[in-house]
């Protein structure tokens, strides 16, 4: 047992990580008004390294931010129990890096094209920015604001186009074709989706792109091909002047219609999402104001399970890219886990308190136990969810403004909302 010379009382501890930074098993004997900054330094003396590298660590499923000894008054440990810590890498403060303005609120974003950001507006256009902050495209998609936007994969061989797949209030969801390869970035819409008589709230892709899902406040969750039609498939509709308006889009815009409509939900859906991973294909994950989420098999349309969560109306979803959490947004302030692992799950495994609704989350790529959620505050937080009592660090985007949308990739974190875009690095 190693024995550090101290004459403050001490209490045994055991290290554990999952970083490549391992420690040989030994027990410690560590002064109890240590805290995170001393154990760290510990942990790299320990190690030798050559550089230092700033370690977090937690202790029962806590990240520590007291001494031992509050912590273990706290939570009233024995002086005889060996506590387990377990050591990672300490996130540096979130950078701010650039600004996008708009002229009106940025409702979605999206980092997944190569050094380009994607925004969706509430002034119906879909914009593509460059990493030095150029407005590079600046198309009118749709009549009403945009709520969501997503970059469908393409095949490795198109390296000149993107398809961009938006959703609106206007009624429809839009695929639209953005030409990369030349020096002035051209963009056309290609095709117009058509099932939903409420505005839509979201729009996703399934790993592959070959399909799409929209979810609408009409409660219906749609199922889309990502096919380009030779001809349209629903009719033009007559009646009220906003069909009439329809009535002009361009003939070469070809009207799509679901190869499937998910039917379960009793009140609007906020976002409906494909699985993460091959094992999980062919299911979905949706969730919506009537405090549900609920799990789809796609194929046959059916809903095989349902999250109840009494009187937390959901906003956004998100999944973790190891397929074994879920994360719910709702307008009581919390952020719901749900731990897919647990077999017959009926109910969140966890939440994340916010002091203002939470109005989007973003999962790390990384397969870290990160997640970025955004809020009505103007502002975002990271969390790690092995500690979910108090936020990882936070950063004010906006104040006296909403944030509405956040992408994370790689780095690089997006963050829409009212006060347009900005681009933030989270590195560690």
């Amino acid at each position: 047992m190693a024995s550090l010379p101290s004459a403050v009382p001490s209490h045994p501890v055991v290290f554990t990580t999952q970083t490549p930074y391992t420690l040989p098993s030994q027990k410690f004997m560590i002064p109890l008004d240590w805290k995170r900054y001393q154990l760290s330094q510990l942990i790299n003396k320990a190690l030798d390294l050559p550089k230092p590298i700033p370690f977090d660590f937690l202790v029962h499923g806590e990240i520590l931010r007291t001494s031992l000894l509050e912590w273990r008054t706290e939570k009233g440990v024995g002086e005889e129990d060996t506590l387990e810590i377990e050591y990672f890498e300490s996130v540096m403060p979130p950078q701010r890096m650039s600004e996008l303005p708009h002229e009106d609120w940025v409702s979605s974003v999206s980092c997944r094209i190569p050094q380009h950001f994607v925004t969706a507006s509430y002034d119906g256009h879909l914009r593509l920015f460059d990493y030095s902050q150029n407005l590079v495209l600046d198309a009118s998609v749709h009549q009403s604001p945009i709520t969501s936007v997503c970059i469908v994969p393409s095949p490795p061989s198109d390296i000149e186009s993107r398809i961009l797949a938006s959703s609106s209030h206007d009624l429809t969801a839009c695929l639209t074709r953005i030409y990369l390869d030349s020096e002035t970035p051209t963009a056309s819409t290609v095709a117009s989706l058509h099932l939903h008589t409420s505005p839509l709230s979201s729009i996703s892709t399934d790993a592959s792109g070959s399909h799409l899902l929209t979810s609408s406040w009409d409660g219906l969750i749609g199922v889309w091909d990502t096919s380009i039609p030779d001809d349209h498939q629903v009719n033009l509709e007559r009646g009220d002047d906003r069909k009439k308006r329809r009535k002009t889009a361009p003939a070469n815009i070809k009207r799509k219609a679901p190869i499937a409509v998910l039917k379960s939900h009793t009140a609007r859906v906020s976002k409906a999402i494909f699985a993460a991973g091959e094992p999980a294909k062919g299911k979905a994950y949706s969730c919506g104001f009537d405090s549900t989420v609920r799990t789809w098999d796609v194929e046959s349309g059916v809903c095989m399970n349902t999250i109840n969560v009494p009187e937390r109306p959901m906003l956004d979803l998100a999944e973790t890219p190891d397929g074994n959490v879920l994360l719910a947004a709702s307008t009581d302030r919390t952020v719901s886990i749900f731990d897919l692992r647990v077999s017959s799950l009926s109910s969140s495994t966890g939440v994340m308190m916010h002091p203002a609704t939470p109005s989007c989350i973003a999962t790390s790529e990384s397969g870290k136990n990160q997640v970025v959620t955004g809020s009505y505050d103007g502002v975002a937080r990271l969390w790690d969810m092995r500690s979910t009592k108090g936020a990882v660090t936070s950063f004010r985007v906006w104040d006296g403004m909403k944030v509405l949308a956040v992408d994370w990739a790689g780095d690089v974190v997006g963050i829409g909302g009212e006060g347009g875009m900005e681009v933030w690095r989270i590195a560690g």
